[in-house]
């Protein structure tokens, strides 16, 4: 873990667009919320179809990403700072259409609340542990 989801909203998107958020997600989740690149899961959604409104009026261009991360793995200062990196990458990505209401949610999940391969979080670790 993390799962990262990056939902853009625009007519068009380009593979290259699809593959920077991809490749810098991927990278901020490492360098600033210190997290393993095995394991670290980004995934873009395009959504060109339909209506996305903010504040009751139609929007061309919009993002929405959420981040699930184990609980208390980040101080508030790293958090703040993945957010704030997120929103200039969306910003440098999407264009300046991209609304300020544009917002980047962190899931924090205990520890026993989710897994991979069949094994909890905690029981990975603990596996960890005994083999040490």
């Amino acid at each position: 873990m993390p799962f990262v989801r990056v939902t853009v909203f625009t007519p068009k998107l380009s593979t290259e667009q699809i593959r920077r958020l991809e490749r810098e997600t991927t990278e901020l989740m490492i360098s600033i919320m210190r997290k393993p690149i095995a394991g670290t899961a980004v995934l873009v959604e395009h959504i060109h179809r339909g209506d996305w409104n903010i504040a009751g009026k139609k929007k061309t261009v919009a993002a929405h990403v959420e981040a699930t991360i184990g609980r208390d793995t980040n101080s508030p200062a790293e958090k703040a700072k993945f957010i704030r990196g997120m929103m200039a990458l969306l910003r440098a990505s999407l264009g300046p259409e991209l609304a300020e209401e544009t917002y980047v949610v962190l899931h924090e999940i205990d520890v026993g609340s989710y897994g991979g391969g069949g094994l909890t979080r905690a029981e990975r670790d603990q596996q960890r542990s005994t083999s040490l």
